[in-house]
């Protein structure tokens, strides 16, 4: 036996041969073929511009181009660290951004597992078209709404109360009252399309699951405790950390068109100061370096939170 053994052992090659890429390429060519269009869009629109960093560290001028510039160093950033302009929209930025986490980020895995937990199929799905259609309207479309519902003395809502013998509310124009509809309104916007990803991790939970759970007589609200939130839990992180990486950024539409010179306090965000500051005064510069300084600040945000993610024993990005 031992003979037969040694034998079969002197036969067989100590190592596999190494196969090199042309052999998975071969095997795999369709689905190489569908990674690239996705490769091509991240590198011609993603990478490739990335060279315009440098306008961040030149006193740039659109007649001599990017590298004739003249190198001014530091300058640009020395320039948006010492203005008060900068700093408020930089807080604005964060206060936005964290009104939207604390209240925006829970709200599509509260819908999520509603509707989940409705039993008509016809009803779900209508319901499913109701909630993820705001998110297909532009900005502009939603302003207009909210213009007509929220505005002072014709909007709506005001005319309502008005009618009923009450005060009517500042809703666009006192800050504070401005702040809960910018986050309401981003809400209604944004929860039903967030929801969509939290519906397909709960459709991956195993029916067993919940029927042994049935068995042990236990109810809606222990099941959903007990069964679908660890189950969603890792999507759940992985959006949050996500989140968290972009707490730094904030889309230019939304501040814009919502806000107004009565609630300039709080609209006025990096977006919109980059815009002002940087473009209608033509200081690509400026423009460029705030805009590197939200990068940095939004990888080291995303860097932490996910080292935090796996020192707790949670499965982070990376």
């Amino acid at each position: 036996m031992g003979k037969t053994n040694t034998a079969v052992s002197k036969a067989l090659p100590n190592k596999l041969p190494k196969k090199g890429f042309g052999h998975y390429l071969k095997r795999d060519i369709y689905l190489y073929l569908l990674l690239v269009l996705p490769v091509a869009y991240f590198i011609i629109f993603k990478y490739v511009p990335m060279y315009g960093i440098v306008i961040a560290f030149k006193e740039y001028n659109i007649f001599q181009g990017v590298f004739a510039s003249p190198w001014i160093g530091w300058d640009a950033f020395r320039e948006v660290f010492k203005s008060d302009d900068f700093y408020r929209a930089l807080q604005n930025t964060f206060l936005l951004n964290g009104f939207d986490m604390i209240f925006g980020f829970p709200a599509p895995i509260i819908l999520a597992i509603i509707i989940n937990e409705v039993r008509s199929v016809r009803y779900k799905r209508i319901s499913q078209t109701m909630l993820y259609l705001p998110h297909f309207l532009s900005w502009v479309i939603i302003g207009g709404i909210a213009l007509q519902i929220f505005a002072p003395n014709f909007g709506m809502i005001d005319t309502i109360i008005k009618s009923m013998g009450f005060k009517t509310i500042p809703f666009l124009t006192e800050k504070w009252h401005w702040l809960a509809t910018y986050t309401g309104i981003g809400i209604w916007q944004s929860a039903g399309w967030g929801m969509i990803i939290y519906l397909a991790a709960i459709t991956g939970i195993p029916a067993e699951l919940y029927e042994a759970a049935d068995v042990d007589g236990a109810g809606r609200l222990r099941k959903i405790w007990c069964i679908t939130l660890p189950a969603i839990k890792p999507t759940i992180i992985i959006l949050f950390i996500l989140n968290i990486g972009k707490i730094s950024m904030i889309g230019f539409d939304r501040p814009y068109i919502l806000g107004n010179q009565q609630v300039k306090d709080f609209s006025d965000v990096i977006s919109t100061y980059v815009y002002r500051v940087g473009l209608q005064s033509s200081r690509y510069n400026i423009a460029t370096a705030v805009g590197l300084f939200q990068s940095i600040v939004g990888l080291v945000f995303l860097s932490v939170t996910n080292w935090l993610a796996n020192k707790s024993g949670e499965q982070g990005i990376w």
